[in-house]
């Protein structure tokens, strides 16, 4: 006569954090790898207004005489940092898209933490973000003479503040998307917030050449600080404490934005 023992099984509570961002975000990033056509058009108006604004506007408004030697010297930094917005913005459109054609459903029936879904998305956005900042350096220097005083490290330090700026307003946008869920009310609200930022602020022309009421706008607008921090580091000029100050407020906007993501995104769908 043979018993048998029932011997208990462990329930698989899936992998850990690290790997399920990982894996997430893998799998976005391959997406655009089958569909380049994503990349490509997400790219398309940080082209569009790097040619605007270096070749429409670039000789008027060098009467201004910017910093930098050239308009494009002083357009460029701005540039990184505009993007972002744009970036940030196709990152909540994407997740909505998620939420509605039944990925987002799927992923809530594994055993995986919520909070990982929007990490993996804003790594992936954040690999994307860079791409297109590397493609339009090297446009800008290819093509239209982009040669900034602060050289290679300069570039470089600029980009690393834009990427920082970019991941922040991606989960700024994140946590508008978890409320919000619908693409056109996104859109909408993306572009209410994108050009006032944009234009109200030194990005494409000094402070001092705005008028007096729009310059109180502008000196209020956070993005200006950054876009001057950026511009700065290209530049060679001094930086004094604009780069931590746009790095602080980028961290704690981007971990307020994040807390408010994940409750949003813990609602039912």
């Amino acid at each position: 006569m043979t018993t048998t023992t029932d011997t208990p099984t462990r329930q698989w509570r899936g992998a850990a954090m690290p790997a399920q961002v990982y894996l997430l975000s893998s799998r976005s990033l391959r997406a655009l790898l089958v569909d380049p056509r994503m990349l490509l058009f997400s790219m398309l108006q940080p082209l569009i207004m790097l040619v605007l604004f270096s070749q429409v506007f670039g000789k008027a408004i060098t009467v201004i005489d910017p910093p930098g030697g050239n308009y494009i010297n002083y357009l460029m930094p701005a540039i990184l940092i505009t993007t972002s917005i744009g970036a940030g913005l196709q990152s909540g459109i994407g997740l909505i898209s998620d939420m509605h054609n039944g990925v987002v459903a799927r992923l809530r029936a594994l055993p995986i933490h919520l909070s990982s879904v929007l990490l993996a998305r804003s790594v992936a956005d954040l690999v994307r973000s860079a791409v297109q900042l590397i493609v339009l350096l090297a446009t800008a220097a290819a093509l239209f003479g982009f040669s900034p005083q602060g050289g290679f490290w300069g570039v470089v330090a600029s980009l690393v503040l834009a990427l920082v700026v970019s991941w922040s307003l991606t989960w700024v946008f994140l946590a508008i998307a978890t409320w919000v869920r619908k693409a056109e009310v996104m859109q909408s609200i993306g572009f209410l917030a994108m050009f006032p930022l944009m234009f109200v602020s030194s990005a494409f022309v000094p402070l001092e050449a705005l008028p007096n009421w729009l310059r109180v706008l502008a000196v209020v607008n956070p993005l200006t600080y950054a876009v001057d921090a950026s511009r700065n580091l290209a530049l060679a000029l001094p930086t004094g404490n604009g780069v931590f100050l746009a790095l602080g407020t980028s961290a704690a906007l981007g971990a307020i934005s994040a807390v408010f993501a994940v409750r949003g995104f813990r609602k039912p769908l």
